[in-house]
């Protein structure tokens, strides 16, 4: 330890404090309105949409039968409610994570694929997930590059695992959003009635703030040992993207945000209602342009309450004692999310677009677990809707075993157009996937 250096350090300007990460070399071991139409009149851009859910499904009566592939398969009861959209979906099977390990892990590692224990001298460890891949070229021209939608404190009794969304940075991290139909509201349409020159000056004094802390950063690295050093760089690479999301934000100033096409949720929502209700407001972010890229961490153990169901979600997931209970509330589970997901398709569909396509035209929603059913991680439950991505419509895709759940996330990017080299542990892309 260095005694020059102070336990807890702290990037002083004239008017903040920037707390660091703890480092070594500080006595801390590693064990402790519309967007721009830039594209021009006629363009449809692509949106992604994916919904996360924990526990998984119920095996028994939510996947169709693998000798039924292709098109001519029989929807089973647990996606029953969405007979009136089957030309307008797949369901995938086959597809897993090589890297998980965890079956409570329910959505921190779905979308990024990445190896827990990855890094050498990290206790944990994750990648950056696909939707901020997209959203790097799909959200360029929009106000929210992509938006993370949470279930807050119910996430921790739906089987998600750690991580405060789906999504995580390009350094690992996950990033947050609204945890509330009423937050969410209010991050979309919330007029902002502070003069321009006050929002202009507040821009100012941030990126001052974090011009002052750089310098400082490049002052004290001349001071840490190696291995701090590398944990400072990743520290102020999160610096450096709070800079970018200001320049992103400042190109907004003086555009107000668009007419709400609904009104302002109630507080105090839980469960179905609150799910249907973060659907519409997902709608309403795509209608309005304010964002291409979305994620929705669903409440598990909420739904069950909403509907009266008194099983906690974990015994329900692992089919305890009373088994035949946990069965029944295991399917009442997955119908209920069925019939959420069939009203979003509603909505999608009824949302028609100036050439007289609908939004789900030009969609891709994912829906699905990192989790099969109870702590078994293959055969992940994956629902593909929309044509956005070129997907193949209507057909139980039954794809050779443990195939990368990645290798699907990769095969979206291509759909959309972003030619990415690779995503997690993908293998290339899956020509099956596609029309």
């Amino acid at each position: 330890m260095n005694p020059a250096l102070p336990r807890r350090r702290f990037l002083q300007t004239s008017s903040a404090l920037i707390a660091l990460p703890f480092l070594e070399s500080l006595g801390f071991r590693r064990f402790a309105s519309a967007a721009p139409l830039r594209e021009g009149l006629g363009f449809q851009p692509k949106r992604l949409l994916f919904i996360g859910f924990g526990w998984g499904v119920t095996e028994e009566s939510w996947y169709p039968k693998q000798a039924e592939r292709g098109a001519d398969y029989t929807l089973p009861a647990g996606l029953a409610p969405l007979e009136r959209h089957k030309a307008d979906f797949s369901i995938v099977q086959g597809l897993a994570n090589r890297y998980t390990t965890n079956g409570h892990y329910g959505s921190t590692f779905w979308l990024t694929g990445a190896n827990e224990f990855g890094e050498p001298g990290q206790s944990f460890h994750n990648g950056v997930s696909v939707d901020q891949i997209a959203a790097a070229q799909l959200g360029k021209d929009v106000r929210f590059a992509s938006l993370s939608l949470d279930c807050g404190a119910a996430a921790s009794k739906s089987g998600h695992g750690p991580g405060l969304s789906l999504s995580w940075d390009s350094r690992g991290k996950p990033v947050g959003g609204p945890t509330n139909p009423v937050e969410a509201f209010h991050r979309l349409f919330a007029k902002d009635s502070t003069p321009l020159d006050q929002q202009k000056a507040m821009f100012a004094q941030r990126r001052s703030i974090l011009d002052h802390a750089m310098e400082e950063a490049r002052d004290l690295q001349r001071t840490l040992g190696k291995t701090d050093n590398a944990k400072l760089d990743e520290y102020f690479q999160g610096i450096r993207d709070m800079e970018t999301r200001l320049s992103r934000d400042e190109r907004w100033l003086g555009i107000p945000r668009p007419e709400a096409p609904l009104h302002e949720p109630q507080p105090g929502l839980a469960g179905y209602e609150e799910i249907k209700l973060m659907y519409d407001l997902m709608v309403a972010a795509l209608q309005t342009d304010s964002t291409r890229v979305l994620t929705y961490r669903q409440p598990v153990s909420s739904l069950l309450t909403s509907l009266n169901v008194k099983l906690d979600s974990h015994t329900m997931s692992h089919y305890h004692t009373p088994r035949a209970e946990a069965l029944e509330v295991s399917q009442k589970r997955d119908q209920s999310q069925s019939e959420l997901l069939a009203h979003l398709l509603d909505q999608l569909k009824a949302a028609k677009q100036p050439d007289g396509t609908s939004l789900l035209d030009h969609t891709t929603l994912v829906y699905g677990s990192n989790i099969r059913t109870g702590h078994s991680l293959d055969n992940c439950p994956t629902l593909l809707a929309g044509r956005g991505a070129g997907v193949k419509m209507g057909h139980n895709l039954v794809l050779p075993k443990d195939t990368p759940l990645c290798s699907a996330w990769l095969t979206l990017l291509h759909g959309c157009g972003i030619q990415a080299e690779s995503h997690g542990d993908s293998t290339g892309i899956l020509p099956a996937l596609f029309a």
